[in-house]
């Protein structure tokens, strides 16, 4: 039986133990209107009442299976944004009625170097997902595709007041993940950075590195979105199905940062960079990728990954976005049209990201 939550103004409810959620019930199924588990709130957690839940390509690779096998019934959803509706009795973050966010991380071992340093997404014992994912208490966790949340205070982040809500949901994963790199490779005023994809990542790394200082450029297939693309904040736009433009732009940049989730020609990308550049790859696409050594060695160029960051850099990235005024470009979606948009993200049709309305499931 689905429970209520404590409201904002702090009356006394139910706890929740159910709660209505969409989920996949099996691999590539479309997903469905169920309910779902929510422990009780412990002395440490806050109970979130979701209000919005960011569509990322990520969902879609994991209920197709796309990144390996899958715990089902999954329910997505790791860009959460909502409002405290319960504390527990030793809580001392969070109050009623703040405004919060979680991301695509729920808890980690919080022993290892990695957690002590604050680089808990790279947890010696692997951090643990929002969904898709077992707790450190053995049951599978599900995400922000429902209406109710219970999470630890200290994998829980405080949205300021200066973005909305529904806005600020997708930076919770597209924002950290091109945040955490532009700030790690220092993309700042003299460097010359260039955002591969102009999609739901993209178009917040064109944002924060044009707020940082940098110098933008975008590559896309086509120039189909090149206005859009300098209206975010870029100076550059080019076409990536032009041959011509990887001999004119050879030995251009600083940082180049693959946002798209499709093998690219890693030799051709790396042939872009400066000496000492560094490709960073946030995008994971689902199948090999090849790469001829003598891209590297020539320009003493880095190839390199990076994931979100942790819960201080998710934090500094959203006051940083309040600063800015940097919210996410969206489409707000009812519940009802989970799959129809899926079927829109895989046609690259959504400009830039789908955000559930969650008071519709």
């Amino acid at each position: 039986m689905s429970a209520t939550a404590t409201t904002a103004a702090g009356t006394a409810h139910t706890p929740v133990t159910r709660v209505a959620a969409y989920a996949a019930p099996a691999p590539g199924d479309p997903l469905e209107r169920t309910t779902v588990p929510r422990r009780p709130v412990g002395p440490h957690d806050v109970l979130i009442d979701i209000m919005y839940a960011g569509i990322c390509h990520s969902d879609i690779h994991q209920v197709r299976d796309g990144w390996g096998e899958g715990i089902y019934p999954m329910v997505p959803g790791h860009e959460i944004a909502g409002v405290v509706a319960q504390v527990g009795t030793e809580v001392t973050r969070f109050a009623v009625g703040d405004r919060v966010g979680v991301g695509c991380m729920v808890d980690s071992c919080r022993v290892c170097e990695h957690c002590r340093s604050g680089r808990e997404q790279y947890c010696t014992q692997g951090m643990t997902g929002t969904y898709n994912a077992l707790g450190r208490d053995g049951e599978p966790t599900y995400g922000g595709y429902s209406t109710h949340l219970v999470v630890d205070e200290n994998y829980t982040v405080r949205i300021p007041d200066g973005l909305a809500l529904d806005e600020a949901a997708p930076l919770l994963c597209a924002g950290i993940t091109l945040y955490s790199p532009l700030r790690h490779w220092q993309a700042g005023p003299g460097k010359k950075v260039a955002v591969v994809g102009l999609g739901g990542l993209g178009h917040m790394g064109v944002k924060m590195a044009h707020a940082l200082g940098a110098e933008v450029t975008v590559l896309s297939q086509t120039l189909r979105k090149e206005a859009d693309g300098r209206r975010l904040g870029a100076t550059h736009f080019h076409a990536t199905s032009d041959e011509s433009t990887f001999e004119k732009l050879a030995g251009t940049f600083d940082l180049i940062l693959s946002t798209v989730s499709a093998p690219l020609a890693l030799d051709a990308y790396l042939g872009l960079l400066k000496v000492d550049g560094a490709l960073v790859n946030v995008g994971a696409p689902e199948e090999p990728v090849s790469l001829n050594l003598f891209s590297l060695i020539g320009g003493r160029r880095t190839l390199a990954g990076s994931m979100i960051g942790g819960i201080a850099e998710t934090q500094e990235m959203l006051d940083f976005c309040a600063e800015h005024r940097l919210g996410a470009e969206i489409e707000l979606i009812d519940a009802a049209r989970i799959n129809e948009a899926y079927a829109r993200v895989m046609a690259s049709d959504v400009r830039y990201r789908f955000v559930i309305d969650a008071s519709t499931i």
